[in-house]
């Protein structure tokens, strides 16, 4: 960069042709909602001249078109994109997403520091750039058995790495109200720095104490009432729309120019089949706008807004001085990427070609009992019994106590009532635990879906209406190393194989997403009726959001931090 100043200040001027010229645009001006024409002038990966009329080594008309600053995902886990960083790289950058802050946590849960380290070394070579998180609760609680544990030492080497910026989603907020030794080591060495909040529900004077850790942003708010009060006590909320996580309707109200520079966008969660059909952050700045919401507020919430809230002091705009992150529209409306630039580079199929690779880890880690129908057996004499009652469209979970039959000592499932069994298996090799209770909401009349993707722990969860087909799900999920799996009469029906940590694919993300549609469909003829079971299967075992939940030690009763019968 030093070296290329001088060429900078040069080209900026108007004395020398610029590296790169996008000639005949208008750009959509954050700092007051115009649209303004003018070339944008780009020297190695910086803009150096706008609104101004530039010559350029290379030129590129963009007539008719508007330039808006590159998106930037403020939170999101690209293990659950089912795909590796080169091929979420390669899925979500052409859609103008030029920067995403991750949280690795999903693969550091089942291979600790190595996982992290997989991340970082990914990020050097990816064409987007790929900002780390690191992850503050492995294991998230005690309540479940992790493959690995991540302690303060074991963060601490990550902290001064380049794509480091700061402490991950801070889960453990009962620990963090409590005091907890191991949370104070960590919220302590981060202080000064950036950490990342998650606390769904968290309200008044509790919300009060996990602020004052010095805890700045969060992506769990799903009402307009809960994002307001975080606001106004000082959190930058990050607006999530996932594939199970859908709050971008619940938060339209606050997403004002008012709000804007307080607001941010993420994903969390998002499948490739989604981001095909659907989009990424594209599709939230075109959903918000058709709702009403401003295209200068959406607009900001995905860049220059999201940048200042994680010190990225370099981008979110479209002016002389920032990074050339840019993408070139066809409308603000339609929010259709036609080009974008990362760093001052025109994406295109080669400029992936080129990248380096990083050799895939974690391939060999599920290690789970071999199971039978007797393995998901629920031996209670009390009727009364605490259902997982699934609420579509949210990772929040209802508790629903109900009356089960028992026949035999056993209680069973209930295809009438759609109250099915589901199990969590521990997958690591650690202790070999089994535990089953009840679920209300797949809509599954006969067979099972199984899946290696269990936020967090990452054990292998599988839901059914037959024990049998509950077995072959689990155990066929050990033989392919990780994945999703459907069975029906004994017979598995649909699979995918994720075998990098149990977690991800080594195929290409095109070659993902095809498969995804057969499995899809495969839980719908079982009479599914989620959109998208696998993910909502794999938040499940997440003993971090209210209300009931299930692990590999038994069933989590979340607002009181404890394991219950189930």
């Amino acid at each position: 960069m030093t070296g290329r100043l001088g060429d900078m200040i040069e080209q900026g001027q108007g004395k020398a042709p610029a590296d790169l010229v996008l000639k005949g645009g208008r750009l959509f001006d954050l700092t007051t909602g115009h649209l303004r024409d003018g070339d944008i002038a780009i020297c190695g990966d910086r803009i150096v001249g706008t609104l101004e009329t530039y010559e350029g080594v290379e030129e590129i008309d963009i007539s008719g078109r508007i330039v808006v600053p590159g998106f930037i995902d403020t939170h999101l886990h690209i293990e659950s994109s089912l795909v590796t960083p080169h091929e979420f790289d390669r899925c979500v950058l052409p859609r103008g997403v030029t920067t995403v802050i991750c949280d690795p946590h999903e693969i550091a849960n089942v291979l600790g520091s190595e996982g992290i380290r997989y991340f970082l070394d990914c990020s050097l070579q990816t064409i987007m750039d790929i900002r780390v998180q690191l992850s503050s609760c492995v294991p998230a609680t005690h309540l479940e058995t992790a493959g690995a544990r991540l302690d303060i030492d074991d963060l601490l080497p990550f902290r001064d790495h380049p794509k480091v910026i700061g402490l991950a989603e801070f889960m453990n907020f009962p620990g963090v109200l409590a005091k907890d030794p191991a949370c104070m080591a960590k919220l302590e060495a981060f202080q000064g720095g950036h950490i990342d909040g998650h606390a769904p529900l968290l309200r008044g004077l509790g919300l009060n104490g996990y602020l004052a850790a010095g805890i700045r942003t969060e992506h769990e708010s799903t009402t307009a009432e809960e994002a307001l009060e975080k606001m106004a006590k000082g959190m930058h909320v990050l607006v999530r729309e996932g594939s199970v996580s859908r709050d971008l309707d619940a938060l339209i109200p606050i997403i004002t120019e008012r709000n804007s520079p307080f607001l941010a966008l993420c994903t969390d969660d998002r499948n490739p089949l989604d981001i095909a059909e659907h989009g990424h952050l594209d599709y939230m700045i075109r959903h918000a706008i058709a709702k009403g919401v401003e295209p200068l507020a959406i607009y900001r919430a995905a860049s220059i807004s999201a940048a200042r809230a994680f010190g990225l002091r370099d981008r979110g705009l479209v002016a002389p001085g920032w990074r050339a992150d840019l993408v070139v529209l066809d409308s603000l409306e339609e929010c259709r990427a036609e080009m974008v630039f990362s760093a001052g580079r025109l994406v295109t199929d080669a400029l992936f070609a080129a990248r380096s690779t990083t050799a895939p880890v974690g391939t060999d880690s599920v290690h789970a009992p071999q199971l039978s129908a007797a393995s998901f057996t629920v031996r209670k004499n009390q009727t009364i019994t605490p259902v997982i009652g699934i609420i579509p469209g949210q990772i929040i979970t209802e508790r629903r106590d109900l009356d089960l039959a028992i026949e035999k000592g056993e209680k069973r499932i209930d295809h009438d009532r759609d109250i099915l069994k589901v199990a969590v298996i521990e997958r690591h090799g650690r202790n070999g635990n089994i535990a089953t209770g009840f679920v209300q909401g797949f809509g599954l009349k006969r067979g099972a879906i199984a899946s290696t993707v269990g936020h967090d722990s990452h054990n292998i969860c599988v839901v059914g209406a037959d024990e049998a087909d509950m077995a072959v799900a689990a155990n066929r999920l050990s033989e392919i190393r990780g994945g999703f799996v459907v069975t029906e009469g004994g017979k598995v029906v649909a699979e995918i194989a994720l075998p990098v940590a149990g977690l991800m694919s080594e195929l290409p993300y095109e070659a993902v997403r095809e498969t995804l549609v057969p499995l899809r469909a495969a839980a719908r003829a079982l009479g599914g009726t989620l959109e998208e079971p696998f993910l909502q299967l794999a938040f499940l075992p997440l003993p971090v959001i209210p209300h009931l939940k299930i692990s590999d030690r038994g069933m989590i009763d979340v607002d009181a931090f404890e394991i219950i019968d189930p």
